[in-house]
């Protein structure tokens, strides 16, 4: 693994907005000047349609099922995005057939094998992760060490709290079992769920991970997806954009990462109903 490419993972709940959130990180990291690279691994495969004018990209699944495992079907799989951002989708079986993780194993194994990030000088990658961590699959960026810097996205919303908190047990595990992958911190994502920026900040501070960014609803994600575009490119001197914009500066600013302590399983609903009973007794 290259030690000069930083290399950060996206993870939360599906739906919850973790490729909108890892385009725009992505995009103002590249109008910044940094190399940037954005690898989706998700078998839905539309991580980086944000960054490639709306285009869904071939995988890297399905180009090593035509040519084989070479570095000629890893190039093949290379996109180059908005603002020379390099673009891949780990992507995974046909449907019905095998475990949609393996193929990001398989993909995430090809970019080390083929040092696909010394070779195109990337100085950061980001990998927009589907949060099931359940599956073994989708905890390959870190349970291999491809990705020791973790941020969770969440809502206010209980199943998406859930998830977080899933993932949050999995790094404090393999924290445990000595591997260097830590909760750097978590994003916010609104959905306008009832005192939501509040559940997440007292949810950080069960976790004991600070929250980096709230990051509001806005008609200029749609608008700017609609395009096939990231706010970042198509609004880019929108408050919302310069939200992206902060974030971004706060990843690159962050040293300090943790250990997370995760909630039992019946700690969400607890921290959800405690908020409610405040809210009553009000």
């Amino acid at each position: 693994m290259n030690r000069n490419t930083r290399q950060i993972a996206i993870y939360g709940k599906g739906g919850i907005g973790k490729s909108t959130i890892s385009g725009n990180i992505t995009a103002a990291l590249s109008r910044m000047g940094n190399k940037t690279a954005q690898i989706g691994c998700d078998p839905k495969a539309d991580s980086v349609n944000s960054l490639m004018g709306g285009e869904f990209i071939e995988t890297i699944s399905d180009i090593t099922r035509r040519y084989g495992s070479s570095e000629e079907s890893l190039n093949r799989a290379i996109y180059r995005g908005f603002n020379n951002i390099l673009c891949m989708e780990s992507g995974g079986p046909v449907p019905g057939q095998g475990c949609a993780g393996r193929g990001v194993l398989v993909a995430l194994d090809l970019i080390r094998k083929y040092r696909f990030f010394e070779k195109n000088n990337i100085d950061i990658a980001v990998y927009d992760v589907l949060g099931d961590i359940v599956c073994g699959g989708f905890a390959q960026p870190i349970r291999h060490s491809y990705a020791e810097e973790v941020y969770i996205v969440t809502s206010g919303e209980y199943m998406s709290l859930y998830a977080a908190n899933n993932i949050a047990s999995s790094i404090k595990l393999f924290a445990g079992q000595g591997l260097n992958v830590r909760l750097a911190g978590i994003i916010g994502n609104l959905r306008n769920v009832k005192n939501e920026e509040k559940i997440i900040n007292n949810f950080g501070e069960k976790l004991k991970v600070p929250v980096i960014e709230i990051i509001p609803r806005s008609d200029y994600v749609q608008t700017a997806e609609l395009q096939g575009k990231t706010v970042v490119e198509a609004y880019p001197e929108s408050g919302q954009a310069e939200v992206y914009f902060g974030l971004a500066r706060r990843i690159l600013a962050i040293q300090e990462k943790h250990i997370p302590v995760p909630l039992c399983r019946q700690g969400v609903i607890e921290l959800l109903n405690h908020q409610e009973k405040e809210e009553l007794m009000k």
